[in-house]
């Protein structure tokens, strides 16, 4: 059937870019993608804000459907992250507290939902990384259909198989598995101005000369 199969996935992020990628501050990573890339601003965290980083296995399904994640939980590596694309409809919940407690059972890296979730309490008591658009008590069904490892879409924002998928709590972002190596190059820079940013800040030695100098160069009156 047309739109209802399970898909090998042909590559993934290596486990050392994954381990280096967890501790950088998504937004220093969306800042040297050029603030172009976000799965959008609906996508929030719903545990204790634990950082998430891993390779995406991907599950499209019908909105209110949790066949296919259901699979995929099944499918799904030590440290992988489940995205699945679930239209963004928030009717019915597509994952709660069991489904949960069995992708943490199998050391998962985390669940994307773009749809809703329920037991919101005890996820957002817990450590494991979910990120969700929004909580609905209304279960969901099992008839299908569905795609595990095909391309989707979050907000405009494509993630293939085995692209990395990072989160924390300012939201999740995908880097593209060979743009993987370059965005960390580029990322740890940034994060390194950033940090002697706060260190001048502290010690009171902070050069804000850029904001007059922007302000000229645009034509402001009255400096």
């Amino acid at each position: 059937m047309i739109g209802f199969e399970i898909l090998p996935r042909q590559r993934a992020v290596a486990a050392s870019h994954v381990a280096e990628f967890r501790d950088l501050p998504v937004a220093n990573v969306s800042d040297v993608m050029s603030r172009m890339a976000a799965g959008g601003a609906a996508l929030r965290p719903m545990h204790d804000g634990t950082g998430m980083a891993g390779p995406a296995l991907t599950v499209r399904c019908r909105p209110g459907d949790n066949l296919l994640v259901h699979k995929a939980l099944d499918l799904a590596a030590p440290g992988d992250v489940i995205v699945v694309d679930a239209g963004g409809d928030l009717t019915n919940a597509i994952i709660g507290e069991i489904m949960v407690a069995y992708a943490a059972r199998r050391k998962l890296g985390g669940i994307v939902i773009n749809g809703a979730i329920r037991d919101s309490a005890t996820l957002r008591r817990g450590s494991f990384p979910v990120y969700a658009a929004g909580v609905t008590h209304r279960g969901p069904y099992k008839d299908g259909p569905g795609v595990i490892n095909g391309a989707i879409s979050l907000a405009g924002m494509v993630i293939e198989p085995g692209d990395l998928v990072i989160g924390d709590e300012d939201g999740l972002l995908c880097v593209p598995y060979k743009q993987v190596e370059e965005v960390l190059a580029a990322t740890r820079a940034k994060h390194h101005v950033e940090e002697k940013m706060m260190a001048d800040i502290a010690a009171g030695t902070l050069d804000t000369g850029w904001v007059d100098a922007r302000l000229k160069a645009l034509g402001c009156q009255g400096l």
